[in-house]
């Protein structure tokens, strides 16, 4: 069983920045796809962004030219820098070893080993 543990989340003003980081137990980043997901109040979670065991990475157009998925596998660290952050991208956003933009909603109601998530708040 995969377990994992977002951090970084904050508030911020339109325009302003964060990172957010997400650790996994051991040798998750080395056989999974990775991806970032959030969910806002009474919308379905999405995968935002995803990073595979390659590097190729990949984005939900809504964060695309803003966000940035990385991994540093040396301290099993994932990350995803935000910038230009929008009042819109408020969420609670999580990780997990799922292909991010990829994955049928179905299927992400159906996960069931989410972290506890981190908290995103943009305000105009």
């Amino acid at each position: 069983q995969v377990q994992v543990m977002e951090s970084g989340g904050g508030s911020v003003q339109a325009g302003g920045s964060l990172t957010l980081s997400c650790t996994a137990s051991p040798n998750t980043y080395t056989t999974y796809c990775m991806g970032w997901f959030r969910q806002s109040p009474g919308k379905e979670r999405e995968g935002i962004a995803a990073i595979d065991g390659g590097g190729a990475t990949s984005y939900a157009e809504s964060v695309k030219g803003r966000f940035t998925i990385s991994l540093e596998n040396a301290k099993n660290t994932l990350y995803l820098q935000m910038n230009s952050l929008k009042p819109e991208d408020s969420a609670m956003y999580y990780c997990a070893p799922l292909c991010g933009p990829h994955v049928p909603a179905s299927y992400l109601k159906e996960y069931k080993d989410w972290g506890p998530g981190t908290q995103v708040t943009v305000s105009s």
